[in-house]
Order: C-alpha cells, then sequence, then structure tokens
C-alpha cells in the first residue's frame, strides 16, 4: 500500500476491495492488530501466576506494592501460591466481564474506534507498568480496563466491511481466527522464555511492546476501515418488539445455562492457573539438560487446541453425511465426557508420580490431546446455542450473557486453584473430573426434558444451521469471542 493509493469510498469497499487475500484490505489491518493484542495478553497471561507464585508474593518483593495490604484483605488469610491463584482468578474474571461495558461506551459515546484505541493504550501501560512491582495493581487495574474496551469493538468492525449477502463474511471470520491463533501460539514461546530465562519484567516489555505494534498497525489502516455508525441516542423514541411467551422461556433456558457453562469451564480454564503451578515444579520439563520454560505448555495447548477445532468439524462434517448429527445439547455431553477424560489424564499423572521425582510427559500430553476434543465439542457448541436462543428484543444482550460464563468460571477458578497447594494433586485432578461430570449430566437432562419443547416452540432450527454457524465462527484459546458483543458472527479469545 502506498500513500498515493486510491482509497476505496465507504461504500465501494464492501464490493469492490479484494486486495487482501480476496477480501477488503481492512481485515488485514484488523486481523494483524488483533493477532498482536493476542501475543501481548496471552504472553502476558502465561507468566502472570507464576510471576506472583515465584517472585512477587514472596517477602521482599510483596513490601514493594502499594495499596497491597488493603488489597490483600479482600482474600482472608491467603498467602503464597493460594494468594497467587485467587488474585490470577479475579483478574481473568474482570476481564470477561469489562467487555460488556465497553461495547456499552462505544454504542452509546465514543464509537468503535476511539474505544479501540483508548483500550490499546491503556493495555499498552498496563504491560510497561507490570515491569514496576510497585505498581502491579494498577497494572492489573490499566490491562482489566483497556481489555472491555478493545474486545467486541475491533472484531464488530470486520462485519461492517461486508454487505450482508456478501458470502466472503465467513471466510473473513476464519483468516481473522487464525491470525488470532497465530498470536496465541507465539506468545508463550517468546514472553514466556524471555520472562522464565532472562528476568520477569522482560517478558511483561516484550507484551507491551507486542501491544504497541499492534496499535501502530491498527493506526496505519485507519482510512481502510468502515466508517463509524451512528451511535444510539440515549432517549431514543425507536418502537421496540416485545417479548413472547416463547422469548421468556428461550431467555430463561440460556440464564440457565450460563452456570452449568461455567462450571463446565473449570477445567479448561485451569490451565492458565494451577495447571501452570503444579506443572512447573512437578512435571519432568528437562530436554538435553536444558529446562524448557513452563510457559510452553501453554503454547502446546494452542497447537493442539486449534487442530482439534478443525478436525472436529471435518468429522462432524463427514459423520452428519452417514448418521444423525448430535445437537448443541449432545455435542456439550460429549464434550464433558471427554473433559472427564482429560482431568483423568491429570490424575494419573500425579498417581503415578514416583517420590520426590518428576511426572514424565505422556499423561499431561494426552491430558491436552483430550481436553482440547472437550473445547472443540463445548464453547463454540455453546456460544451457538445462545445465539440462537437469543430472543430478538434482547439479542445483544443475550449473547454478550455468554461472557458471564467465564467471568464466573474464573472466579471459581482462582477460589478453587490455591487448593493444589494444600490437598493431595491426585484429589484436586479428581475434583475437577466431577465438575465436567456435574455440567454434564446437567446437560443431559436439559437436552431430554427440553428438547421436544425447544422444537415444538420452534427455538432450536435444524442441525445444519447450528453447525454451520459453529463450524464458521472458531474461538481462541480462552474461549473468548471478541465479536460476540458487536456481530452475530462466531469467532475463536
Amino acid at each position: 500500500m502506498t500513500a498515493n493509493e486510491p482509497v476505496p469510498s465507504a461504500m465501494e469497499t464492501p464490493v469492490e476491495d479484494h486486495a487482501f487475500l480476496g477480501h477488503p484490505k481492512g481485515l488485514g489491518y484488523l486481523a494483524f492488530t488483533e493477532a498482536w493484542e493476542r501475543f501481548s495478553y496471552y504472553g502476558m497471561q502465561s507468566l502472570l501466576v507464576l510471576y506472583m507464585a515465584k517472585q512477587l508474593l514472596l517477602p521482599g518483593h510483596v513490601e514493594n506494592i502499594a495499596f497491597f495490604d488493603s488489597f490483600k484483605r479482600l482474600y482472608g488469610g491467603l498467602e503464597g501460591p493460594a494468594l497467587a491463584s485467587a488474585i490470577f482468578g479475579t483478574y481473568a474474571a474482570l476481564v470477561y466481564f469489562t467487555p460488556t461495558l465497553g461495547g456499552l461506551l462505544a454504542d452509546r459515546w465514543l464509537g468503535k474506534k476511539r474505544t479501540v484505541l483508548a483500550g490499546a493504550l491503556s493495555m499498552a501501560l498496563g504491560h510497561f507498568l507490570m515491569a514496576f512491582e510497585v505498581s502491579f495493581l494498577f497494572a492489573l487495574l490499566a490491562l482489566v480496563i483497556g481489555s472491555g474496551l478493545f474486545k467486541g469493538n475491533l472484531a464488530s468492525q470486520i462485519g461492517a466491511l461486508y454487505k450482508p449477502d456478501d458470502l466472503r463474511r465467513a471466510d473473513a471470520f476464519q483468516i481473522y481466527y487464525l491470525a488470532i491463533n497465530a498470536g496465541v501460539i507465539i506468545s508463550p514461546l517468546v514472553t514466556g522464555t524471555l520472562g522464565e530465562k532472562v528476568g520477569w519484567h522482560y517478558g511483561f516489555g516484550a507484551a507491551g511492546i507486542g501491544m504497541l505494534i499492534g496499535l501502530a498497525i491498527y493506526l496505519a489502516g485507519q482510512r481502510y476501515l468502515p466508517p463509524e455508525e451512528p451511535r444510539i441516542a440515549r432517549n431514543s423514541a425507536a418502537p421496540r418488539d416485545r417479548m413472547t411467551r416463547d422469548d421468556w422461556i428461550a431467555l430463561s433456558i440460556t440464564i440457565l445455562l450460563i452456570p452449568v457453562l461455567a462450571v463446565g469451564l473449570l477445567p479448561n480454564q485451569q490451565i492458565f492457573n494451577a495447571y501452570l503451578l503444579w506443572g512447573d515444579t512437578a512435571f519432568e520439563l528437562n530436554f538435553f539438560g536444558t529446562k524448557l520454560p513452563t510457559t510452553w505448555l501453554v503454547t502446546l495447548d494452542a497447537i493442539v487446541s486449534v487442530s482439534f477445532l478443525a478436525i472436529v468439524a471435518l468429522f462432524y462434517r463427514w459423520y452428519g453425511k452417514r448418521w444423525r448429527e448430535p445437537d448443541e445439547l449432545g455435542k456439550c455431553v460429549i464434550g464433558s465426557l471427554f473433559s472427564i477424560a482429560g482431568m483423568l489424564c491429570l490424575f494419573m499423572a500425579a498417581a503415578t508420580q514416583p517420590h520426590a521425582g518428576k511426572i514424565g510427559l505422556f499423561w499431561p500430553v494426552a491430558f491436552h490431546f483430550l481436553n482440547s476434543i472437550a473445547f472443540a465439542h463445548t464453547l463454540p457448541v455453546s456460544l451457538a446455542l445462545f445465539a440462537r436462543l437469543a430472543p430478538k428484543p434482547v439479542q445483544a444482550t443475550v449473547v454478550g450473557m455468554y461472557s458471564m460464563s467465564f467471568f464466573f468460571a474464573n472466579a471459581l477458578v482462582g477460589w478453587i486453584g490455591g487448593w493444589i497447594n494444600t490437598m493431595p494433586a491426585t484429589s484436586f485432578w479428581l475434583m475437577h473430573a466431577g465438575f465436567a461430570g456435574a455440567s454434564g449430566v446437567v446437560f443431559l437432562i436439559l437436552k431430554l426434558t427440553l428438547k421436544e419443547r425447544l422444537r415444538h416452540q420452534h427455538l432450536i432450527r435444524p442441525n445444519a444451521k447450528a453447525d454451520q454457524l459453529s463450524k464458521t465462527s472458531p474461538m481462541d484459546r480462552t474461549g473468548r469471542s471478541p465479536s460476540h458483543l458487536r456481530d452475530s458472527s462466531r469467532i475463536r479469545s
């Protein structure tokens, strides 16, 4: 692209612009912006709980954190790794709560572009503040606020690049998804290695630089992005659709699904918390005399998860041509079974750990494979179900409620994760298998009791439509859907 290159007008862009892999140039800028944002976010997240447990919360360091004595009172008498786990859980939970507020701010006042810019600057500031122990709490606050402003408001701009009947839209989200997961896979290799091998603050600094690169890309692509839509008037008198009886039933079902899904997500979300703390001390990570960074486990998980999202989608495409494909709740039940199997792999790893020795990687790797199959059966499908059940009068709100499952899940992860140091590892992972089993039982009960009612009320459409939504809209590793608040298309973080 050159400075004197003609820029398509807002009306021409969706039709005429095929410059980026057959798509508008704006898609390229948005995809690479998100890739670098994911690089910074997951780079920091893969280091956070290890940094707290192995340095920041130890004597000689914890005293340096501004206002920490007052903040610590929120967690009772927790200390050390248990406190690190609880703080991480609070941070991760808030990351899933604030995008709703960020979307409201963009829709009503600032607009998407200004909100994204504010979010990127806030996140970059948070990463750099992590370089100083005294500003640790301010860093977390800046990251939470920035993520809320950034998420959703960036990805929703993709949909505006295309006309409603443009078939390139689904492919655009797949390209966007690949960029996201490239950032997820690479970030622990760079920031994790720097943080664990060179110094924690070097890792956080690299994450901050990645965010600034993403911001620069976004600014460079402004003229190729869709124009801002008019913000909604605060006192709009536009008529609104009324909720019908079927709408209220559908809304009740989605509200019921939130805690069930939250419990089912516990095993998957624990990967960034207690699993890393346990693996850091228990796994045999030495390779020819060199200890591999513990954060590389996150890269392994991301690679396996991306692979199985594609494999599972292709499997059901083949399976559906021959037999009746399971519906959404049926797939959630299947996902729960694989989640149980994954947790049992960690139970076996702990049970077979040699006395005062390290655990080989056979069982942990088996866990990542089985958990990724569970991930592919549960997260994309469950969001597809939320999007389908959402009544038209409150569609954006209901789809946005999906992120509340992650809010509650991560709050539980932070609370429960600290138990890894106070109870046997075998019991800890067996308990997580129980969480997966409990959610699976409720999914099965809902499937058996609501199936006919949902069909009768036409709240669930034929499976082909459901699968198209889940197959063309993958997610990032944590399950966050950056576009879920702003666009009806489904995408994978």
